[in-house]
């Protein structure tokens, strides 16, 4: 049985399984972190060109955040030592920045989350790097599709299977395969909590969706099988037969009457090409 709970200002933070239902102060940080993540992405548009290695983005990054009074919440989680995470082509998530240029015909998930005023700004988005090939080009598309498809489920009354399905339905649609071992989940105050957000499910399962939840939802999408494989380092996330995935995040928070949307681009760059 899901359990919900109500987040007051006094409220211990921890992770005890239950859903936190915020206010408008909760809401109002989620914003301003919001922002910040989105002006992160927007700022790296120019930058994103061949010959560019995934190190320079990082370090890109974290000067943005810090400038704009943030601090990466990756930096240091759980041993990680960047402020990003960087996927190209195959890597379904958890790139790990290098110094390995980008070259033409390469697409490029960036994720990145600053911590403003303790509020966790959890988004990303995907880049197409020079010339790219069409089907490349299509399968970015319809990942971008099917995350704004299934936010649009993600209003009081339904529930996370009506999200989880509107994805898959649109991703198989296009004979896409959607990753099972990964998954969207709630963010506040905490970088990971419950519940978790799956992007296959059938309609009407799952936990019920109220005013006050904050989520991420984070399809990823495969030209091929939705299998992944993690590799020896412990992050890196790659498809099992190597065909290319793609992913877009949204920070959202559940209102009265729909959902908002805290990381949505302040310049309109929602999706490539830029």
């Amino acid at each position: 049985m899901t359990e919900y709970v109500t987040v007051t200002s006094d409220a211990p933070l921890g992770r005890n399984g239950a859903i936190k239902l915020h206010g408008r102060e909760a809401f109002a940080g989620m914003h301003k972190a919001g922002r910040l993540a989105a002006e992160t992405l927007d700022m790296l548009v120019p930058h994103m060109v061949p010959g560019v290695t995934t190190a320079e983005i990082d370090r890109l990054i974290y000067d943005f955040v810090l400038a704009g009074g943030g601090v990466p919440a990756t930096l240091g989680y759980r041993g990680y030592t960047h402020s990003s995470c960087i996927s190209i082509n195959h890597v379904v998530c958890h790139g790990i920045p290098a110094d390995k240029p980008l070259k033409s015909g390469d697409i490029v998930n960036v994720d990145v989350t600053p911590i403003v005023d303790g509020w966790h700004g959890d988004t990303s988005r995907m880049y197409l790097i020079g010339d790219v090939p069409l089907k490349a080009r299509r399968l970015v598309d319809v990942t971008y599709e099917c995350l704004m498809i299934g936010i649009e489920q993600a209003k009081p009354g339904n529930h996370m299977g009506d999200v989880a399905h509107a994805i898959q339905r649109h991703a198989e649609a296009h004979r896409y395969g959607v990753v099972r071992d990964f998954c969207g989940h709630g963010v506040g105050r905490l970088f990971h909590d419950a519940p978790e957000v799956v992007h296959v499910g059938r309609p009407g399962t799952g936990p019920e969706l109220r005013p006050g939840m904050i989520f991420t939802i984070e399809p990823m999408i495969n030209i091929g099988r939705p299998d992944v494989k993690l590799l020896d380092d412990g992050w890196t996330a790659v498809t099992r037969d190597r065909s290319l995935s793609a992913q877009f995040e949204h920070s959202i928070g559940i209102t009265e009457d729909g959902c908002e949307i805290f990381t949505a681009s302040p310049a309109g760059l929602h999706q490539p090409p830029y």
